[in-house]
């Protein structure tokens, strides 16, 4: 039996709940399309983020390590990835719109810089004064104008749903109808869990990448509550087992209690609000309920592991050097193509009349990868150092 777009719809309103995002009512997009035979609109964005150059080139940009440090280190696209999956999980277990959380998910961090955190705040500081930059506007900038795939259309195309769950609320979007709406509004139920489940994702994988490269000691982790907490369970539940699969059941059920928390804090607090409807998800926004969200211990103990990671991971020497030659990295590109305009692509160089050299350079370069930032400035001789 073959099955098209109407049963696909019809499912939808029979498996979602109320709250959800439903296709039939949120399928909009700025440039009118016919509807695909056998595809709903937020399995479109899905494919459409997921084949775009700008999803590829996530490989090879940073999420803590460089490319360079090893093979079994997440990168930018593991870890989206990782995002796109514990969504989809808590969306499904509520009853959200599983396609429009994995579509958030895969284009959350389209716009990041090569480098990491440190590629951002080299591009903000280049570009304080000159209309800023902020990964997360980028993101909705490489959707909305600099993917070019589409004959008829820039950028993607994407449901207006799924460009205001890449919004994050209070940015500093340009004003259009759907800042304004997502400023009043706020986000739905499966933006929302993206938020949610980013953090659990890069909070949890960093751990992980920090005890393999030796970074992070397991003395040290024991002073951590989720941590320690985890980790004895693990070791009485498999007491002959090896210290890696220890240490890999800790991870997991770490990941496993942020997941389940999240998803009966919610569950709980839907019932609480009496949310029934996406209208009721508004309100609870606009009369600052939370909705999605942890325990209060959790919660604690999440921002104890973040403060963890910040000092004893993020802060570690190493990272620090690596961060600093990708601030390097990014100054000296910058004023490499500032004075020498042609060697931007002309992609970029026929929209400079309309918003200057210095918003296509940061364009530019905030597209790149680690790997070809740094083989740039080995081509054209300007500086290099490893990585």
């Amino acid at each position: 039996m073959l099955k098209g777009r109407q049963a696909f719809l019809e499912e939808e309103e029979k498996n979602l709940a109320p709250y959800a995002v439903k296709s039939n009512a949120s399928a909009e997009r700025v440039y009118e399309e016919e509807d695909h035979p056998y595809r709903l609109p937020f399995q479109r964005d899905k494919d459409r983020i997921l084949h775009s150059q700008s999803f590829k080139r996530l490989e090879y940009k940073t999420q803590v390590f460089v490319y360079s440090v090893g093979d079994h280190y997440r990168n930018r696209l593991t870890h989206t990835l990782e995002v796109a999956g514990v969504s989809r999980t808590i969306a499904k277990v509520l009853g959200l719109n599983e396609d429009l959380s994995e579509a958030i998910s895969l284009a959350h961090d389209l716009g990041h810089s090569p480098f990491g955190h440190a590629g951002q705040e080299a591009l903000a500081d280049i570009m304080r004064g000159r209309g800023g930059f902020e990964h997360n506007k980028q993101s909705l900038r490489v959707v909305q104008k600099l993917e070019r795939k589409y004959p008829n259309f820039p950028g993607l195309n994407l449901c207006y749903a799924t460009l205001a769950g890449i919004m994050k609320h209070g940015g500093d979007y340009d004003l259009s109808d759907l800042n304004i709406q997502r400023r009043e509004d706020g986000p739905s139920l499966e933006a929302q869990i993206v938020d949610y489940a980013d953090e659990i994702a890069y909070s949890t994988h960093d751990i992980e990448d920090g005890v393999e490269k030796q970074f992070l000691k397991l003395e040290d982790l024991m002073e951590v509550e989720i941590w320690r907490r985890n980790y004895l369970e693990s070791k009485i539940k498999y007491p002959t087992a090896k210290d890696e699969l220890v240490l890999r059941a800790t991870y997991r059920n770490i990941l496993n209690e942020f997941v389940s928390n999240l998803i009966t804090t919610t569950s709980a607090n839907l019932s609480g609000l009496g949310i029934s409807s996406i209208e009721d998800v508004y309100k609870s926004f606009r009369n600052k309920k939370r909705i999605v969200g942890f325990a209060d211990t959790l919660t604690e103990e999440l921002k104890e592991l973040k403060h963890f990671l910040w000092n004893q991971l993020y802060r570690h020497p190493d990272v620090m050097r690596m961060s600093e030659n990708g601030k390097e990295t990014i100054h000296l590109l910058f004023q490499y193509f500032e004075k020498n305009p042609s060697k931007i692509p002309d992609s970029y160089l026929e929209r400079e009349k309309e918003e200057g050299r210095d918003r296509i350079i940061c364009d530019y370069i905030a597209g790149m990868t680690d790997r070809y930032a740094v083989e740039t400035l080995k081509s054209e001789g300007i500086f290099w150092q490893p990585y």
